[in-house]
């Protein structure tokens, strides 16, 4: 038999808990009582609850105070908060620092009611995400495919469809989305898996090289053939290709690799024989090859030969959902790899993180977190261990002046205003909120510093 789930209810009026109680109980529910905040507070961290049901207004501790200890100690519990009629900013307040949802008072029970079938079935689907995560990383051998949003749901589906079969595979996408993974992720999860995975950067190598690496060579073939080389083709023989940065390939190596495609067969250079290689071609490129072949540098029959099966990465700013998905692997990675004990992120710090645009998508993100966990002293990473361009990045965003807003006064006091409130809370932040030091860092006084801080209400 299933377990019936298990909410705490907390509240300061006995007949809203004992109506709750009884409306709860009734639909199969377990229900744990506290009569204020404090009680609530207790009972989370003593007790599993799979939900909490939370008043806002209560004495001794706040509903949000109440929500913070949670969230602290229980990030997954979706916690819904109760909010009397004229405190919708307060319940629209709670929902900024996470809770789930909210209901005003008086509600009717089947409001109560629907809004726990909604957090239910969200938790149903977070559970689920998480173990068709785990199951894509065992899967596919490479635990840095990560993704929980459509998008990555859709290529995932699409390298589980192709896995087995020889069919070549254009992977396209912005620098730093990963291509290169998900070349290997084909590979490993279909049954070429133990042969070789070859990797070629067609733009790293020489063009009067990149002949005889990719297809080999015979001893005396040129000037320099002191030996004989197989060429990376032959050594995939069974197994994979993977040639990045396709669209680099000059013209007169095009020709060639279509020839290869089609015929499934190598002549080295200097060579008279040809060589039948049995290898699936992955190619990967950040450029637009439909625009290159309408350029006349890429040739249209080879585009149309490569992109027989095409797989679109999207860049990082178009699944912001999987961002934090990300920051939680690879802080989980590095600190293992590096064995050292950080256990989490500061709120601003993955606020700062979340909000960036992420150019270099997930290859930055990844750099980022790799440098951040080596700075790190303390269990924490927080802003003070971020690059500077985040933070430049965010200003950016923010900043952004609609074509309507032409007061230039108004405009400059609100971005004046924005820079004094992000100064002032780095100041506090680096001395510990002690706000003599905070002022001379600052170079104002003392005083300007306490109306400034009255003033932007921090």
């Amino acid at each position: 038999m299933m377990e019936n789930k298990r909410i705490l209810v907390i509240d300061d009026e006995e007949n809203m808990r004992y109506m709750l109680r009884l409306t709860l109980e009734d639909e199969g529910y377990d229900v744990e009582l506290a009569s204020d905040g404090e009680e609530g507070v207790e009972k989370v961290h003593q007790l599993h609850f799979d939900f909490v049901i939370c008043d806002i207004k209560m004495p001794k501790i706040s509903g949000l105070q109440v929500l913070a200890s949670v969230i602290e100690s229980s990030p997954n519990i979706p916690v819904i908060m109760i909010s009397a009629y004229g405190s919708v900013d307060s319940a629209i307040e709670a929902m900024k620092h996470g809770a789930y949802d909210y209901v005003m008072k008086p509600f009717k029970q089947d409001e109560i009611l629907l809004t726990l079938k909604k957090a239910e079935e969200r938790e149903r689907l977070r559970l689920e995400n998480q173990f068709l995560r785990q199951e894509v990383e065992k899967k596919y051998r490479f635990e840095n495919i990560i993704g929980k949003s459509a998008v990555m749901h859709e290529v995932f589906k699409k390298i589980e469809k192709i896995t087995n079969y020889k069919t070549t595979v254009l992977v396209t996408g912005e620098s730093g989305t990963g291509k290169e993974l998900v070349a290997k992720a084909i590979h490993y999860a279909g049954e070429r898996k133990s042969a070789p995975f070859i990797a070629v950067n067609c733009g790293a190598i020489p063009h009067e090289l990149l002949e005889s690496e990719l297809f080999g060579h015979v001893k005396g073939a040129f000037t320099g053939a002191i030996s004989h080389n197989p060429g990376l083709t032959l050594q995939a023989n069974h197994g994979s290709l993977f040639l990045d940065e396709i669209g680099e390939l000059p013209l007169n190596l095009q020709v060639k690799l279509l020839r290869f495609l089609q015929e499934g067969e190598v002549r080295k250079v200097g060579d008279t024989r040809t060589v039948t290689v049995d290898v699936r071609v992955i190619a990967a490129t950040s450029r637009d090859l439909a625009k290159a072949v309408k350029q006349g540098t890429f040739r249209e029959d080879l585009y149309y030969r490569l992109n027989v099966v095409p797989l679109h990465l999207p860049p990082l700013r178009e699944r912001r959902e999987d961002i934090a998905l990300l920051i939680r692997h690879f802080l989980k990675k590095y600190t293992t790899d590096m064995d050292k004990d950080i256990r989490d992120i500061a709120p601003d710090a993955m606020k700062v993180l979340l909000e960036y645009e992420w150019k270099g998508n997930v290859r930055e993100l990844e750099n980022i977190l790799e440098r951040a966990i080596v700075m790190t002293e303390g269990d924490t990473i927080t802003t003070e261990y971020l690059p500077a361009e985040l933070f430049r990045s965010q200003s950016q965003i923010v900043l952004k002046i609609p074509e309507t807003r032409m007061l230039i006064k108004e405009v400059l006091k609100e971005i004046n205003e924005m820079a004094e409130k992000t100064l002032i809370s780095r100041a506090l932040k680096k001395t510990g909120n002690n706000r003599t030091q905070a002022a001379k860092l600052l170079q104002i006084s003392h005083r300007a510093l306490m109306y400034k801080l009255k003033e932007y209400s921090l």
